[in-house]
């Protein structure tokens, strides 16, 4: 119920912010269709917008009678978009102690239990499936296929060679660029984490994320930042899945981000790579740490 009542405010916030003075709005199944989310959401919209005073809604005429204010929006801590939404429901559910190589995946039921329109989920997981976790079949329906440690080495090969190469270009950037005052503001967060580091250590996978786009995006290669978007779901669930040690593990993370900021920061290309490589070998270690006993010789049978 609270992720339905999320993907509410973020959909009614975005069609919100659409909205054109004196204008007639299209069909509800329209509006669903638009934002990507089901009827029933499109019509709850509508209702909120007509009780504000917004849109006038008459049978079948809808006119919009004034832009909505701040102060009509829900606040962005409310909201997540519908891609994170998506995300979030589909990890969770290949995350589950049921979750099994040859498991079926229903677009239907996935979006139903999301709240949002199957053309949403299936675009998600066609594009997930690029990457060998999930297959199509007939019918709507994926079967996953499984995290291998095959899988786990090639995925960590190539978050390397992406990684090495953006986090030199970073050591490039002109001084005057945006990225290093963001930077300062990210090791300010890590030192503001290990201050109280027993209660919050749980969070470091956020900062993890938040950091690692960073240097992801001074490459500026398109390639290079799409394929980043499945390297940070896949790193960031996994590490979900093995909760032993999490704590002395998130602290060892934390002091090498800490070390390769440093690095960053000194423009010195040797201190950059061995930084860098340093974090990812223990980031390797990690990933292949966090899959489930028995992954690798299931889906090795299944070959």
């Amino acid at each position: 119920m609270a992720r339905q009542k999320t993907l509410f405010k973020e959909a009614y916030n975005r069609y919100a912010a659409r909205l054109k003075p004196d204008t007639k709005l299209p069909s509800e199944p329209e509006i669903a269709a638009e934002l990507g989310v089901s009827r029933s959401t499109a019509r709850a919209i509508l209702m909120r917008l007509s009780d504000a005073g917004i849109i006038l809604w008459n049978k079948r005429q809808k006119t919009v009678l004034r832009l909505p204010t701040e102060d009509d929006l829900f606040p962005k801590e409310e909201t997540d978009s519908l891609h994170d939404i998506v995300e979030r429901s589909f990890m969770m559910r290949i995350m589950s102690d049921e979750a099994q190589p040859g498991m079926q995946i229903n677009e239907l039921e996935l979006a139903r239990e999301i709240g949002t329109g199957t053309s949403v989920v299936r675009e998600f997981l066609i594009r997930f499936s690029r990457f060998g976790l999930i297959e199509k079949r007939p019918n709507s329906h994926w079967i996953l296929k499984g995290f291998t440690s095959e899988f786990a080495l090639e995925l960590a090969d190539v978050r390397e060679m992406f990684e090495l190469h953006s986090a030199a270009e970073f050591g490039r950037l002109p001084a005057n660029h945006r990225a290093w005052e963001d930077l300062k503001t990210i090791e300010r967060e890590h030192h503001a984490l290990l201050r109280d580091f027993d209660a919050h250590y749980r969070d470091f996978s956020r900062l993890d994320e938040k950091f690692h786009l960073l240097i992801h995006r001074a490459s500026n290669n398109r390639f290079i930042a799409d394929f980043y978007d499945v390297i940070a779901i896949v790193f960031h669930y996994h590490y979900q899945w093995n909760k032993a040690l999490a704590r002395e593990r998130n602290a060892r993370a934390v002091n090498e981000h800490l070390d390769y900021i440093e690095a960053l920061q000194s423009r010195d290309q040797r201190r950059i790579n061995a930084a860098c490589r340093q974090h990812l070998a223990s980031a390797r270690q990690t990933l292949l740490q966090s899959i489930p006993q028995g992954a690798g010789e299931v889906a090795g049978s299944a070959a």
